[in-house]
């Protein structure tokens, strides 16, 4: 692989708004190729055209990261249409806060299947391809709850983070020699993961977002990984507000 961003292609799954959308147009300013997947197409088509008015190089598909084929799909059509994939940054994400003993199945499945399952399927359809071209990163969006957790409320969001955490340390140990793998781990930012708690926990996730950081300071953490020697992999970053005591 490549030193740098430039010329990289960088496919980024949740890439319609917020952090997904903000990555993407910060590696794109500095000369990435980068294809936003998401479910909604018309909020990827905005961020494509702001990356392409600004002289960038962008693409949008359609994707529903809970369905393995897709996924596959979406990462086949990267490479006909860029001719190759260099970075992996699996960003789908969902955090609906609510206390265990309110036992809502719904959320519990739905974050099982978009963080860790949305992961895995990423992880899956990109790996065979990184090995093969014996270069590749894979960057996975997991959170400091998945390094401390996150309660009361936000238990099973912290279980499925610890998973991509320890998912992300596994690939590493398993591929490492070949294949560059970052797990990022960000505490409050400016997204629309606060948007995802309509129950009894709405107004301690407002609270604790007012303390949020932008999204482009994750963005430029991607890109510090991303534009490292090819000899030396940031394995995880930790990146918070200063005023998070979480």
């Amino acid at each position: 692989m490549s030193e740098g961003i430039q010329g990289k292609v960088v496919l980024i799954t949740g890439g319609g708004t917020g952090l997904g959308a903000e990555t993407a147009r910060y590696l794109a300013s500095k000369g990435a190729a980068v294809a936003v997947a998401a479910r909604r197409k018309d909020k990827l088509e905005q961020v494509v055209g702001q990356i392409t008015a600004a002289g960038g190089k962008a693409r949008a598909y359609q994707l529903d990261v809970v369905r393995r084929e897709q996924v596959q799909s979406v990462v086949d059509a990267v490479i006909a249409d860029f001719g190759r994939l260099d970075v992996l940054i699996n960003n789908a994400g969902l955090m609906p806060i609510r206390p265990m003993a309110e036992v809502n199945v719904d959320e519990w499945d739905a974050m099982i299947d978009v963080n860790l399952k949305g992961t895995l399927y990423g992880i899956a359809a990109a790996l065979p391809v990184f090995l093969k071209q014996e270069s590749g990163h894979i960057i996975n969006l997991s959170s400091v709850a998945g390094t401390k957790v996150f309660a009361p409320g936000g238990t099973v969001y912290s279980g499925t983070k610890f998973a991509v955490h320890a998912i992300s340390e596994g690939l590493r140990q398993e591929v490492g020699s070949r294949l560059r793998v970052t797990s990022i781990e960000p505490g409050a930012v400016e997204s629309d993961l606060m948007l995802g708690t309509s129950g009894t926990s709405q107004s301690a996730v407002a609270d604790f977002y007012k303390a949020a950081i932008p999204a482009s300071s994750v963005a430029k953490a991607i890109a510090f990984a991303i534009e490292q020697p090819a000899d030396v992999d940031i394995n995880e970053i930790v990146l918070r507000p200063t005023a998070q005591e979480f």
